[in-house]
């Protein structure tokens, strides 16, 4: 006879102590752990009672007819897959053979009974269902490795990435879960999940090299997976808790990286095939880690090339307050063309802010040239419709690709004397008197070769205030411009002692945005 998977435990189901006997004595030789029933009843008390891989089911019990308990067994969702076997010395027709497989059963035998191919019935059923809730067992692990994938992928930090890797490895392999990687920070995050929600722990920072080399990984690139036993795995976290042995992957997409580590309880990874699913997830783990860090330097290099474009310094200018922010999109990583600039001429000062087209190195190159040149313009003394002509030139002759906004203004801080020219740009808000107004709209893009330009001349009162900004403050895909504008109107008119907090109030009222944002505030004393 084949031999069969040891551990199989079998119920054999039948009202004759004898026949239990003899078909539980051909079981047990072929390794069977055999549980016994002598009635329906008795059935469903051994199936809640023992975990049940077989049923052998007489037909003719006393308190029921075989076929019902079957069609029962098939129904109950705890015992839908288990497979039965029916035996039968006086239900031996070919009609009820016919009738007992089609109401549920895998195999109908009837008396006599040779054993060699009751076993290998037996045998024949089992393989099935093993592969069976194999391919299920795959089929349902590969769904969460894809919907972890996706997860692991779309993950926006380092902390997001950790929680969804650690409920990933513990939907895909129903054991606990840790992972463990190490952010450009510093800090290790070492998240578990148990069940319920991933929580973190903390860990020392050496500890992702420690498991690296636990699995042969080292300093190589590539994947490495390791069984390590429980004790071995305590002296290397020793405030963990693992109840079994430890399947360990770690994984390092490009040599000086920190290695990530995924682990698990072993029982959850007991074949090849979660093995290699546990790889896969460390590889996914270390490339989304790779992606995610290159993202966090290039989008830290942008902002420090983007910072070091703006004024670090604005003049004194006793009698008013100034209070200016740049806010780079979350979002994005490249740099953008959002510009502000503060110049004191001696008899005025100027305030500028623009928005050079796009999100690119090259717009902010264009941005540093408009800057510089709108610099050399004001020192030559030339007015601000004229230097705003002057730049359009400069658009057209060198970035003829291109387009900019820009509001340019002369303030003479002795009267409050206001000169505003637009190119475009969205007109600044006046507050006076508890009450906020919108400057006149003005001019064409930088870039046209119109020179048609906005000029508006006004004047700021004792304890007024203007507010410039850019457009993504103010820009929603889902909100009219108009309404946004309305909103900040209102929002702006209570100005704030404190204009740090004031501006602060103004670009948390407007939350995330999807594009950068600059924001001057000045305001004369009272």
């Amino acid at each position: 006879m084949t031999d069969v998977i040891p551990t199989v435990t079998t119920l054999v189901v039948d009202d004759n102590e004898t026949k239990r006997y003899i078909i539980g004595s051909w079981l047990r030789r072929a390794g069977h752990t055999v549980v016994e029933a002598a009635s329906a009843a008795q059935c469903w008390e051994r199936l809640a009672e023992h975990q049940i891989e077989l049923v052998v089911l007489d037909i003719h019990l006393p308190d029921a007819n075989g076929m019902e308990v079957c069609e029962q067994i098939k129904a109950a969702p705890a015992t839908a897959s288990v497979p039965v076997v029916h035996i039968s010395a006086t239900a031996v027709e070919a009609t009820d053979r016919t009738h007992g497989l089609r109401r549920g059963a895998d195999a109908y035998m009837t008396d006599p009974i040779d054993p060699g191919e009751f076993i290998a019935t037996v045998e024949a059923v089992l393989r099935y269902y093993r592969a069976r809730r194999r391919a299920e067992r795959i089929a349902e692990r590969m769904a969460a490795f894809t919907s972890t994938s996706l997860a692991i992928n779309a993950a926006q930090t380092f902390d997001g990435l950790a929680a969804v890797a650690a409920r990933g490895a513990f939907d895909i392999f129903s054991a606990p879960a840790a992972v463990y990687i190490l952010p450009p920070d510093g800090h290790v995050r070492r998240t578990v999940q148990l069940g319920g929600e991933p929580w973190n722990r903390p860990c020392p920072p050496d500890v992702p090299a420690r498991l690296a080399a636990a699995t042969g990984l080292g300093d190589d690139t590539g994947t490495r997976i390791a069984a390590v036993p429980e004790a071995r795995w305590r002296e290397l976290l020793p405030d963990s808790e693992p109840s079994d042995d430890v399947l360990l992957v770690t994984s390092r997409a490009k040599r000086g990286r920190p290695a990530i580590g995924v682990a698990i309880e072993a029982g959850g990874a007991s074949d090849e095939d979660a093995t290699q699913l546990l790889r896969q997830l460390g590889q996914a783990v270390a490339l989304a880690m790779e992606a995610l860090r290159s993202y966090t330097e290039e989008h830290m290099i942008s902002l420090t090339l983007q910072r070091s474009l703006l004024p670090a310094v604005h003049p004194a200018m006793p009698g008013w307050a100034f209070s200016v922010r740049y806010e780079p999109a979350s979002d994005q990583a490249e740099v953008g063309g959002d510009f502000y600039e503060v110049i004191d001429r001696g008899e005025d000062v100027l305030v500028a802010i623009g928005d050079v087209q796009g999100h690119s190195l090259h717009a902010a190159t264009v941005m540093a040239e408009l800057r510089h040149a709108m610099r050399a313009f004001a020192a030559e003394g030339h007015g601000i419709t004229d230097i705003l002509k002057l730049l359009n030139n400069v658009m057209q002759r060198y970035h003829d690709d291109q387009t900019a906004t820009m509001c340019l203004m002369s303030l003479d801080p002795r009267t409050g004397r206001l000169q505003v020219a637009n190119a475009g740009h969205l007109p600044p808000l006046h507050i006076a008197g508890g009450r906020a107004e919108y400057g006149g709209r003005g001019g064409l893009l930088l870039g046209f070769p119109a020179e048609r330009l906005g000029l508006e001349e006004t004047s700021v009162p004792p304890g007024g205030t203007v507010v410039l900004i850019t457009d993504g403050l103010v820009e929603d895909r889902t909100v009219p411009l108009a309404a946004n504008l309305e909103r900040l109107r209102v929002l702006a008119t209570d100005v704030d002692d404190d204009l740090e907090a004031y501006s602060d109030r103004i670009i948390t009222e407007f939350g995330h945005r999807e594009d950068d944002v600059a924001l001057i505030v000045l305001r004369r004393d009272p």
